[in-house]
This record gives C-alpha cells, sequence and structure tokens, in this order.
C-alpha cells in the first residue's frame, strides 16, 4: 500500500515537473535561459523544455519592430535659433541574448542615444538648413544610432524627426519673407506678362505699318498704270483726230470740240464758288457752232 503511494507520488511529481519544463515561446518573441543564474541559450517560437529547478526563463524578449516616441527638446542651431526638436524612433531586436545581457533597458538606452545626436546634428545646421534637409538629418542620426546599438544586437530601421518648431518671432519673420517673395514673383509674372504684350501690339502695329505702305505702294502703281494708259489713250485720240483733220474729215474735228467742252463742263460744276450757272445748252447751236468751225477749217485748207 505504502509502496503503491510512494509510486503516485513520484508520478505526479514528475508530470508536475514536465509541465514546469514545458515553454511555450509565441511567435515574435525570444526567451533566454538561464541555469543558476548564467544565460546557457535563446529559445524561439515554439514548444520547448527545459530542466525545471535547473533551468528557468531569463527575459522574454520583443523581436517584432519596435516604435518609441523620441521627447521633445530645445535645441540651439548654429545661427543661434531655438527651436523645439522631436522624433520617433524604429528598431528590431536581432540578438535576444545582446538586448538583454548588453544593456539595461534598451529603450531607454536608444531614446536617449537619439536625443543626443538630434542635438548633435541640429546644432550644427542653420535653421534654414534644418528646415530644409530633414532627410538628410534622419540618414545622419539613424547612422549614429545604429552604430551605436549593433553590439546590442538591435537594428536601427529609421529615425524620423516629426515636428521642427522654431521661435514664435522667427516663424511671423518666415511667413513675411514668403508673402514678400510671393508678391515679388507674381510682379514679375505680372511685368512680363506687360513687356509681352507691348511686344505683340509693336508687332502688330509694324505689320499693320507694313501691310498699309505695301497698301499704298500698290495703290501709286495701279494709279500710275491707270494715268499711263489714260494718257496713252489720249495721245492715240488726239493723233487720230490730227491725221483726220488733216485727211479733211470734219466729223473729227467734231469729235475733238465736242470733247474739250464736255470737260470745261465738268469742271465749271466741280468749283467751289459757282453757286448757280446759267449756260445755253441747246444742242442745235453747239452744233451749228462746230458746223462754222468745220467750215472754216475746209476754208483755209482750200
Amino acid at each position: 500500500m505504502e509502496a503503491g503511494l510512494f509510486v503516485l507520488v513520484v508520478l505526479g511529481l514528475a508530470i508536475g515537473l514536465l509541465f514546469m519544463g514545458a515553454k511555450m515561446v509565441p511567435q515574435g518573441s525570444e526567451w533566454t535561459v538561464e541555469r543558476f543564474g548564467q544565460f546557457t541559450r535563446s529559445l524561439t517560437p515554439g514548444l520547448h523544455w527545459i530542466i525545471p529547478v535547473v533551468d528557468s526563463v531569463g527575459n522574454k524578449v520583443n523581436m517584432k519592430e519596435i516604435v518609441s516616441d523620441v521627447p521633445q527638446q530645445e535645441v540651439i542651431t548654429k545661427d543661434n535659433a531655438m527651436v523645439q526638436v522631436d522624433g520617433i524612433i524604429f528598431y528590431q531586436v536581432l540578438d535576444a541574448a545582446k538586448a538583454t545581457y548588453e544593456v539595461a533597458r534598451l529603450e531607454v538606452a536608444l531614446i536617449n542615444i537619439a536625443m543626443t545626436n538630434i542635438r548633435a546634428v541640429v546644432g550644427s545646421m542653420e535653421l534654414d538648413e534644418t528646415l530644409s534637409n530633414r532627410d538628410q538629418i534622419n540618414a545622419k542620426i539613424q547612422d549614429v544610432v545604429g552604430d551605436a546599438a549593433a553590439p546590442w544586437g538591435v537594428k536601427v530601421n529609421r529615425v524620423e524627426l516629426k515636428e521642427i518648431t522654431p521661435p514664435r518671432d522667427i516663424v511671423e519673420a518666415m511667413q513675411l519673407q514668403l508673402t514678400s517673395e510671393r508678391q515679388k514673383r507674381a510682379e514679375i509674372l505680372k511685368a512680363e506678362g506687360d513687356r509681352q504684350a507691348e511686344i505683340v501690339r509693336a508687332e502688330g502695329s509694324k505689320q499693320a505699318a507694313i501691310l498699309e505702305a505695301e497698301g499704298r505702294q500698290m495703290a501709286a502703281i495701279k494709279d500710275a498704270e491707270a494715268r499711263e494708259r489714260l494718257a496713252e489713250a489720249e495721245a492715240k485720240a488726239t493723233m487720230m483726230v490730227s491725221r483726220a483733220v488733216q485727211d479733211g474729215d470734219p466729223q473729227a474735228l467734231n469729235y475733238f470740240v465736242a470733247q474739250k467742252y464736255v470737260e470745261s463742263l465738268l469742271e465749271i460744276g466741280k468749283s467751289e464758288n459757282s453757286k448757280l450757272v446759267l449756260m445755253p445748252l441747246d444742242a442745235s447751236g453747239v452744233v451749228g457752232s462746230i458746223g462754222g468751225i468745220t467750215e472754216l477749217v475746209k476754208n483755209l485748207k482750200s
């Protein structure tokens, strides 16, 4: 009876020790194992057994990427401007043993290194450079913090500056400067537009003047050609009348006298001073006068 009880006790202790030695490590974590206080190995995700009483879990390390805020701090730039700077750091533990035994309070250590290097990098630059070269600042801080965290089994993936806040008076001055620059660009664009418009108008006036001059030239040429043709026609008519008169044709002389008579009437009608003109327009009288002249010419020729 006592032997059976002893066996049950031993079996119960064995089962209890077996359950005590079973360790289930979740995904994304690693546990360190210590034997009498000394590190022996790391447990990866899954089911593991350790020796109860002899072995114990030292530290449960998160192996996923961790995001930590870098507190806001005041930094003096190279040109003596006081700015408020804060940031954020992304890191991941690659070696659970180093992250546990090489550094105490890993997250605090990383944040302090980041703050120190933010002051160093921002303090070495002027305010304008700090505001415009944020990517360059992030890269420099990441390199320095990454080199410092490498012996701890930690990889620093990114360090980002969240806010760079200059003093209020500097912000107001920057806004005034920005407004002035925008007004300056607007005035330059307006002046350039006005200049282009003047050039276009000048080109239009030039082309209009050229076309007008060409039009006047063509009109003058046409008028000259018309006067030339008229003069040629009058010369031919005069020559024909002269030949007809020499040949003794009385009708030619009648034509010549009638033409001059009509031209005289037109000139009298165009006169600005003439108000009323009374002229005998008896056609028979005109023809009779012309007939008398014709007879006179005949007598002279005979």
